[in-house]
């Protein structure tokens, strides 16, 4: 404890901090932790859990390609996702009734129904429309072929995962354009730039910000969604191949654990690059370093002193020349 000088000469006793306990909070962290330790325990002795089998089964070949056409669902459902999904959000945020009702009316749909059912749907597409022909209306098609040749199920899950996550997509994106003030397009406009200038060089860097968290929060939904393209139905993903591996062996329990296992390991990867994309488009916002000369140097201008003390003001004191009196 040290004591301060208070105007007019008194003394009077500092501040002396006192951490705050917190005994709760430690009894509940060593309670979690010897909930997670008994879990961990039972879990390596139980029979059920197989673990010689789920290390026979980790890396075999069926899995690992299972694992990476899983991937490429992801991958190609997301770019046309987010493309789609730009697309929609403009559309939402244009003065044109007809454009905005039909982009809402897209959103209400998808976002509106389960994407089973949606699946489900896109699956029976070749029974609905048994042929997809190309040509003028009410005359005879140019182009005409079989639609279950031209759209295989591969082809359908991409398709019907994309159209439900790009009105998601377009939530987010319009939700980051609208972030940005509207001062920004106007500046941008005086400054000469044209509509696509001002998006791409002002806008949208802008609101990356806010768009990247929850968009990555959709890649690593979508990577998990894939689990439901049996619907259409597609088996060669990573959660129905290890569904047929354990239909044959009998070990469900197993191979459901080595799913999980590879399903976390790409949502680990995606949580990583997410971490890095949120820092790279968050620079320059929020707290900031202080810079303690530019205090200093503020401070000698100001002439300002704060007195610590109980219901002590602040006293200003004016600014003094260190060589008035050789003058």
């Amino acid at each position: 404890m040290t004591d301060t000088a208070a105007p007019g000469g008194k003394t009077e006793p500092g501040i002396k901090a006192i951490r705050l306990r917190h005994p709760w909070r430690n009894t509940f962290a060593v309670v979690l932790l010897l909930i997670v330790a008994l879990f961990v325990a039972d879990a390596a002795m139980r029979p059920a859990y197989d673990w010689p089998a789920v290390g026979k089964y980790l890396f075999d070949q069926r899995i690992s390609q299972a694992a990476f056409v899983t991937l490429q669902l992801t991958v190609y459902s997301m770019i046309i996702a987010i493309i789609l999904g730009v697309t929609l959000a403009i559309m939402r945020l244009s003065p044109n009734p007809v454009v905005n009702s039909i982009a809402w009316v897209y959103l209400w749909v998808f976002r509106g129904t389960p994407v089973y059912v949606q699946l489900v749907f896109w699956g029976l597409i070749g029974t609905i429309y048994q042929s997809i022909d190309i040509g003028l209306p009410f005359t005879d098609p140019w182009v005409s072929f079989p639609t279950r040749v031209a759209l295989s199920a591969f082809i359908l899950a991409i398709i019907g995962l994309a159209l439900n996550e790009a009105a998601y997509m377009a939530e987010i994106v319009r939700a980051g354009l609208l972030s940005v003030d509207s001062g920004q397009e106007e500046a941008a406009t005086a400054l000469g730039m044209s509509w696509f200038q001002t998006m791409v060089r002002v806008i949208v860097p802008q609101s990356m910000r806010v768009i990247i968290p929850p968009a990555g929060n959709e890649v690593i939904s979508m990577l998990k969604t894939t689990s439901l393209v049996t619907a259409i139905p597609f088996t060669l993903e990573l959660y129905t191949r290890s569904r047929d591996i354990a239909a044959v062996t009998f070990e469900t329990v197993p191979m459901l654990i080595v799913a999980s296992i590879w399903y976390l390991f790409f949502t680990s990867i995606l949580m990583v690059g997410q971490y890095f994309l949120e820092k790279r488009f968050a620079r320059g916002i929020g707290d900031r370093r202080p810079d303690k000369k530019a205090d200093d140097a503020t401070a000698s201008i100001t002439g300002v002193t704060r007195v610590v003390g109980s219901g002590q003001p602040t006293v200003v004191l004016p600014p003094t020349d260190p060589h008035k009196g050789d003058r």
